[in-house]
């Protein structure tokens, strides 16, 4: 019979963190009996990069994450089902997929043209078609050492579509698309044959989540924390681990100390670090003493974490037609094109027509006269630093200039800004080209020390988690949620007592 020790009960854990990893991570723990587990939040709110909002009515806005990724297999599709959080009706239903093309998005040129529906289909089929293709690992050998828009622009050069009037304009939209689910500028910065160790859960691709939004999620693994378990306004400025002292002539090993910015500290016997990879591509050389190793380090840089930004436009009415589900953008010469990437990448022109990474601005469920529009990249960085009513006037500009239609005022105006978030430094990881996905995940998620490679070791004084620690499921909620029960979990096995009871040996 296994059963957790007495040692076990009594154990420190600090969790750095609480978004999903940070929280999963203490639930778990809790469930299985420990009875010191703090989590510290650098922010204000609870939840990372998960910002359920209301800023327009008593309906949600997600700021953050929008959608669950999949059903079967995915923990937090089975939460919300469980506990009746996810959204129902065909409404829902056309809300939860922004990224698929159907008869209910206007796509239009720039000089105000509306493209017809089946022209924009048959691209976006055969991009998904490509994109599939790299997802499942059946790339040909030539393809292998491309970029992904390498991969994408050479199979689609080999397409009757390259030859349509409008088929490579819309084929930049879907690039632009590609490049909001990987957090990426450029797809000419991420790997193509990488990207079948990412693993897409089957179920909807996107699953929407009810007016309680991710908000309702976060809560139930909060109802399941003692209140006292979670503070907030706690930035954690270092973690001090695999320290020594004598004490009556011999060595001892300390327990780890991690030290905030508001000069608070906290002794632990393990600390779980669920920060985003952000953050530690901009902290991990400072904020770990001593010095994380090199394997770890190298991983921090290698992956790629890039920024993905919502704006949410609030009108005074709605002005598009009832069954139009999104305003698509589909520009003569997009910021994709890997000649005006080329050219660019080194320069400060593209500043100047940021707005081309705005891919169109989609309906919002519950809120019937807001728009949002998605951006990413280097150019989602760029309009973090301009003022709301610039980037309102941009918006509106584009709106009227496209459609041609007559486009009331903006009421309200919401911006994201996770670029500029100290505490989260972006949105989501990708691989970029000659990376070792597997390779730089595991070491990313790997405990200091190992119990097996350290054996007179204080071991798990460090613990990581997040989705960037994740191999198959980086970027997604789920992976993040799963990150933080593994770390849980590897603790739990570290203090469970593995004896057998007598009725067991006979």
């Amino acid at each position: 019979m296994s059963s957790l020790s007495h040692r076990g009960r009594e154990a420190r854990i600090v969790i750095v963190g609480a978004g999903f990893a940070g929280l999963s991570a203490a639930e778990t723990l809790v469930k299985a009996g420990f009875q010191n587990v703090q989590v510290l939040e650098a922010m204000g709110r609870l939840g990372g990069r998960i910002h359920t909002t209301r800023p327009f009515s008593e309906n949600i806005i997600e700021l953050g994450a929008n959608w669950i990724h999949g059903q079967k297999g995915n923990p937090l599709f089975q939460l919300a089902q469980e506990h009746g959080l996810l959204s129902e009706g065909d409404s829902a239903r056309i809300m939860c997929q922004p990224h698929s093309v159907t008869s209910h998005d206007y796509f239009f040129r720039e000089d105000g043209t509306q493209i017809p529906t089946e022209d924009v289909d048959e691209v976006c089929c055969f991009f998904r078609q490509l994109t599939s293709r790299a997802f499942e690992s059946e790339l040909e050998e030539r393809h292998n050492g491309l970029s992904f828009g390498g991969y994408l622009d050479s199979a689609f050069s080999e397409s009757p579509l390259a030859t349509l009037n409008d088929g490579p304009k819309v084929f930049e939209w879907c690039k632009r698309i590609e490049c909001t689910d990987e957090a990426s500028s450029s797809l000419y910065d991420v790997s193509v044959s990488q990207l079948g160790f990412y693993i897409a859960l089957e179920g909807g691709f996107f699953n929407c989540l009810g007016p309680g939004g991710y908000q309702a999620l976060l809560d139930l693994l909060l109802k399941s924390l003692p209140p006292e378990a979670v503070l907030k306004n706690q930035a954690v400025e270092t973690v001090q681990w695999d320290l020594k002292a004598e004490e009556q002539g011999q060595e001892q090993w300390c327990p780890v100390r991690v030290v905030c910015e508001n000069g608070e500290s906290y002794e632990a016997d393990h600390v779980i670090v669920t920060v985003s990879l952000g953050v530690l591509k901009e902290r991990a050389r400072t904020m770990f003493t001593p010095a994380l190793p090199k394997s770890k380090l190298c991983a921090v840089e290698r992956l790629g974490f890039g920024t993905v930004d919502k704006i949410y436009l609030q009108f005074s009415e709605r002005f598009w037609p009832e069954d139009c589900a999104g305003i698509q953008l589909v520009w003569n010469q997009g910021p994709e094109d890997k000649d005006v990437y080329s050219c660019d990448c080194e320069g400060e022109s593209w500043k100047d027509t940021w707005f081309k990474k705005i891919c169109g601005f989609d309906t919002v469920a519950r809120h019937p006269t807001v728009l949002c529009g998605w951006i990413t990249g280097r150019e989602a960085l760029y309009m973090e630093s301009l003022k709301d009513s610039e980037v309102r006037d941009v918006c509106v500009r584009l709106l009227k200039s496209f459609t041609g239609w007559s486009v009331p005022e903006v009421s309200r105006v919401l911006v994201s800004r996770w670029g500029h978030d100290p505490y989260v430094c972006g949105s989501y990881t990708f691989i970029p080209p000659g990376v070792n996905a597997v390779r730089e995940h595991e070491a990313l998620a790997a405990p200091l020390p190992a119990e097996s490679r350290y054996p007179k070791r204080k071991p798990l004084q460090v613990l990581f988690a997040g989705e960037a620690t994740h191999v198959n499921f980086y970027t997604t909620t789920h992976g993040a949620y799963l990150s933080g029960v593994r770390e849980a979990q590897r603790l739990i096995s570290h203090y469970t007592d593995k004896t057998m009871n007598s009725s067991e040996c006979t």
